[in-house]
């Protein structure tokens, strides 16, 4: 539960500047012709923060343990959002969303880390499945609070920030990482990811397979107005309105393919049936010429299910490496994935340029879905594995 409403925070600061970034940008003085540039600015500077971040916390969490991060990156965040609600220009808007996209990075990892850790491997897919369906709810918290006054949705931010920082006085360290805590292992070093080929292979495959959502999310949503522009909407399409949806449908999916993965015994094939899914969401929402709200809505909630593998993927990352080096690649590799929307904004408005909003949207989903699919079959099956190794600095693990 603790790293359930870890997760729930984590999901209402990560989409609550989409949600009232042309409210906030105007408020501050954006002219409008210049709401998506600033805005594409402000959302690269929170994603570089999560970048940042995931390195920082993921190394702590292995070597000093996870219930150290829980504690520090929370009230890093809580500190950042209050600040946040008094921005009055865009470049302070923006060092501080970097600011606490540095303290939102270790929440998810640290969080199914010790799920991953504490539970039998029979049933730690559904402590994870847990996580996702309440955490991912902080979604549409953020799409309500964001309605009223942006300001507000910021401190309301903080809030509940200091409340789950008081929540985990009670929690408790991870029995794997107590029992490698004294023991002469390289732990939390992040150049074992990169100084064994095999081992680096596997870390880009774990990094890649969730591109996808991220892209969905952060350009198909977040550009909601723009693109029901570009699809002669019958009226304007509202971004918060999309990702309150858009998260209903992830956290049901993220239920349905967590027991999909339990009832099947695997979590790749589950990763190939979304994948595939999620390719025919976003055709179908980019195909919707005269889109109405109501068919947008319904359009959100289909792609929020069909990318509701975010908590099976960050599991799956987690169960690829050892102990020693686990909190560093279940927190990296989500907010590589998260900082990937930089690079993924980049290309979607180069290909934007020369083909048009529509056709760009199809090309990148269907570039990032064909990479997702090929790093899904690059990875071993991780459903009945033991967890309790450690990573090897010249091998590829020992028991």
């Amino acid at each position: 539960m603790v790293a359930s409403l870890g997760y729930f925070v984590d999901i209402y600061d990560l989409v609550i500047f989409s949600i009232v970034r042309v409210k906030s940008l105007a408020d501050i003085g954006v002219a409008p012709d210049k709401i998506l540039d600033e805005g594409s600015y402000v959302i690269n500077m929170q994603m570089g923060g999560l970048l940042l971040g995931g390195i920082l916390w993921g190394v702590i969490g292995d070597k000093l343990g996870r219930i150290k991060v829980l504690f520090g990156s929370i009230f890093l965040y809580s500190v950042a959002n209050f600040v946040n609600g008094m921005v009055h220009d865009v470049n302070s808007y923006a060092v501080i969303r970097f600011i606490a996209g540095v303290g939102l990075a270790g929440e998810l990892g640290a969080g199914i880390t010790l799920v991953s850790e504490t539970l039998s491997k029979e049933r730690r897919g559904y402590g994870t499945t847990i996580v996702a369906m309440i955490g991912l709810l902080g979604a549409v918290a953020a799409a309500y609070v964001g309605k009223y006054d942006w300001r507000t949705a910021y401190y309301v931010g903080g809030g509940l920030g200091i409340v789950l920082l008081l929540l985990r006085m009670g929690t408790f360290e991870s029995g794997m990482f107590k029992n490698i805590h004294d023991k002469d292992v390289s732990k939390g070093n992040i150049i074992m990811l990169f100084n064994n080929r095999k081992r680096f292979f596997k870390y880009m495959c774990c990094i890649l397979i969730g591109a996808p959502l991220w892209y969905v999310v952060g350009i198909l949503i977040t550009q909601a107005p723009e693109f029901g522009k570009a699809l002669g909407a019958t009226a304007p399409l509202s971004a918060g309105t999309g990702i309150m949806y858009t998260y209903i449908g992830i956290s049901v999916g993220g239920v349905g393919a967590g027991l999909l993965a339990q009832f099947s015994r695997s979590r790749k094939n589950t990763m190939y049936i979304f994948l595939l899914l999620s390719i025919i969401s976003v055709m179908f929402y980019l195909s919707t010429k005269g889109i109405t709200p109501s068919q947008f809505i319904w359009l959100c909630f289909f792609m929020g299910f069909a990318v509701g593998y975010w908590a099976t993927f960050v599991t799956i990352a987690s169960e690829q490496f050892g102990t020693n080096i686990r909190s560093t690649v279940t927190t990296t590799a989500p907010n590589f994935v998260r900082g990937s929307l930089i690079p993924i904004n980049f290309a979607f408005n180069a290909l934007m340029v020369h083909f048009g909003r529509i056709n760009a949207g199809y090309f990148m989903m269907i570039i990032l879905t064909g990479i997702a699919l090929f790093a899904t079959s690059q990875l071993r099956e991780s459903f009945d594995k033991d967890l309790d190794y450690v990573e090897d600095e010249e091998l590829n693990m020992t028991t």
